[in-house]
């Protein structure tokens, strides 16, 4: 098939190398120009670069507009391919090809529509995250699904753990995908609206350390922004320190939130969760922190003595 893609930062540069080593003719690339925001700095392997390495004509923009539409028309697709397009599409260039839009989502939908997926699903405790090939529709990410692959979230992964399986997945279910359509296929499973769930673009203040959230979450905090997105963060006497490595401490601590309390094999507990003054609640043990200078320490290098509070504002 004759297909476009529109794709950005490295989901999208696998999925163009896919279709790249498939059968199917890729007649046009379409991509955002290159953003200064922390996240989207991230794992930016370029669309651009790969498409004009292999003579594939590009596109850049913003977000498309009327000018995009006639080039679409002209190169004639028989499907477009969305992954990681991060404006939306409107419905003159998702229904323009004679098999419609398909798109390339890394959540299990319908739940966790939108944006950054695998961080949001890391923190709320999924035991599974994937990769969702749907037919685009009027409703961002709410498509009937064509394919949907799944892999287990381990107790110690990380969000940049999950980026690598979950990229594994990206070029295999779009290929796979393109396989379905092409036989003629339209039987795809209707998402069901009431378990859909739509996330926004993370920001730094996504990072910030709320100690009254209970110990587990902000475990899972610390592993779904771990390197190299922005690490979550607290402040100690005023200075912005960062939190690379933790864990549920094995004891339970009563106190106030944010309290640093005592020491615990390998690092310093901190008092943490709503109810803590009741004393039922474990803490989060620090074992890692990061200075804003760079400078790496084990907690317990930094914490030299018990006492004082860490806070979510200088």
């Amino acid at each position: 098939m004759r297909v476009v893609m529109f794709g950005y930062q490295t989901w999208g540069h696998r999925t163009l190398q896919a279709l790249l080593d498939s059968d199917h003719q890729v007649v046009l690339a379409v991509t955002h120009p290159k953003s200064d925001h922390a996240y989207e700095k991230i794992w930016d392997d370029s669309v651009a670069e790969l498409a004009e390495k292999h003579d594939v004509p590009v596109e850049i923009r913003g977000r498309p507009d009327e000018s995009l539409v006639v080039r679409l028309r002209e190169v004639e697709p028989d499907v477009i391919v969305a992954t990681n397009w991060r404006t939306w599409i409107p419905p003159e260039i998702f229904t323009l090809p004679r098999f419609g839009t398909l798109n390339v989502h890394d959540s299990l939908l319908p739940a966790y529509a939108g944006f950054a997926p695998l961080i949001w699903a890391l923190i709320n405790g999924e035991e599974q995250v994937g990769v969702t090939a749907h037919m685009m529709d009027g409703e961002l990410d709410a498509g009937d699904i064509v394919l949907q692959r799944a892999v287990p979230v381990l107790p110690t992964d990380t969000a940049t753990d999950l980026f690598h399986k979950t990229l594994e997945l990206f070029g295999p279910i779009t290929v796979d995908g393109l396989a379905l359509i092409a036989s003629g296929r339209t039987d795809w499973v209707k998402q069901d609206r009431s378990k859909a769930s739509f996330f926004h673009k993370r920001s730094i203040e996504d990072s910030r350390i709320d100690w009254g959230w209970p110990a587990a979450d902000l475990e899972r905090l610390v592993r779904a922004q771990s390197d190299p997105y922005p690490n979550a963060f607290t402040y100690h006497r005023g200075q912005r320190l960062r939190i690379v490595s933790a864990a549920v401490s094995a004891g339970r601590y009563g106190g106030t939130p944010g309290r640093i309390f005592i020491r615990e094999g390998d690092g310093v507990v901190v008092v943490a969760g709503a109810g803590a003054r009741h004393g039922r609640d474990h803490g989060l043990l620090i074992k890692r922190v990061r200075l804003d200078d760079g400078t790496e320490l084990p907690a317990p290098e930094h914490f030299t003595t018990m006492g004082g509070y860490l806070t979510s504002h200088p």
